[in-house]
């Protein structure tokens, strides 16, 4: 049988392995493989498929609105009519609040969902079904993750 358990790059890897190794598992039975994190460039815009839950279109909308509200209001006094300055005014204050959106944003990349620590070492321990519970006791009391098992019978 197969355990598996994910940590935060911390110290407490090290201190479960070495209680995994008190309790009489051996070092051949473990294995602890760091993940690397991906550093790539994290696109701007969110996908049908894939959202980080930062809109950018928000502010665009907001300020799109507004403009156009006050162009219809004052477009009536001006010589192309409030059609036209709403439209201008709808399509300037989308701009301005997308750019503005997209500045404040900028600074946050890359973008992360915060509140999810993110799993950084996976450890693989290969134990006999009466060292599971042992085992598994040992990696939530250091601060695992998650902790799954295989049983390959």
């Amino acid at each position: 049988m197969y355990v598996l358990s994910a940590f935060e790059h911390s110290l407490y890897v090290d201190l479960a392995l070495s209680e995994l190794e008190e309790l009489g598992v051996d070092r051949e039975r473990m294995m602890a493989v760091p993940l690397e994190q991906s550093l790539g460039a994290q696109p701007l815009f969110d996908t049908l498929h894939r959202s980080d839950g930062i809109s950018l279109f928000d502010g665009g909308a907001v300020l799109g609105t507004v403009f156009a509200v006050l162009g219809a209001s004052f477009g009536f006094a001006l010589r192309w009519g409030p059609i036209i300055w709403g439209l201008i005014g709808f399509f300037g204050g989308f701009l301005l609040g997308l750019g503005l959106d997209v500045l404040l944003n900028a600074r946050r990349l890359p973008r992360k969902k915060a509140g999810k620590p993110a799993a950084e070492v996976v450890l693989l321990v290969r134990c006999i079904g009466s060292e599971f519970e042992q085992v598994r006791t040992i990696l939530e009391r250091n601060h695992a993750l998650g902790v799954g098992k295989v049983d390959r019978s």
